[in-house]
């Protein structure tokens, strides 16, 4: 089929459902401008509203909805834990990456460390190092806990 065929095929078939969906509209305003509450309705009303009927569907629908809604909730749980402890686990280690990379500077500079030319150098690498390397510790740490 070419994909100019199956455009027009598509445009028809959403024109016809457009139409289809405002007859019913309409059918059901007016049905339920012309109800009476209480009367059983006449033969001639059309089957498409009835206010017992739509109460019961309405209470159906809403519990489909609420049961697919566990049911996908359900399901998708286990993939959600599983992935929340993967990130925490790729953050860790990125963040151990990040906290080796400052401790390799801690160790180039580490005869600056008390009056050297690169003495603010080296505490600044100490401070990134203990940062990086708790940040790295406590995301294993949180990933083993879930």
């Amino acid at each position: 089929m070419k994909p100019e065929e199956m455009g027009k095929r598509l445009g028809i078939g959403v024109r016809v459902a457009g139409r289809i969906a405002q007859q019913r509209a309409a059918a059901s305003a007016q049905a339920k401008s012309h109800a009476v509450p209480n009367a059983p309705g006449p033969a001639s009303q059309p089957a498409i509203y009835s206010p017992a009927n739509s109460r019961k569907n309405g209470r159906a629908a809403g519990a489909a909805t609420r049961n697919l809604g566990r049911g996908i909730g359900g399901f998708l749980r286990p993939f959600g834990r599983v992935g929340g402890i993967l990130w925490l686990e790729v953050t860790g280690f990125f963040f151990g990456l990040f906290g080796l990379y400052f401790a390799i500077d801690i160790w180039r500079t580490r005869l600056s460390y008390a009056a050297g030319p690169q003495h603010t150098h080296f505490l600044i690498a100490v401070g990134m190092t203990v940062v990086f390397c708790y940040l790295c510790v406590s995301a294993f740490w949180r990933a083993q806990r879930k």
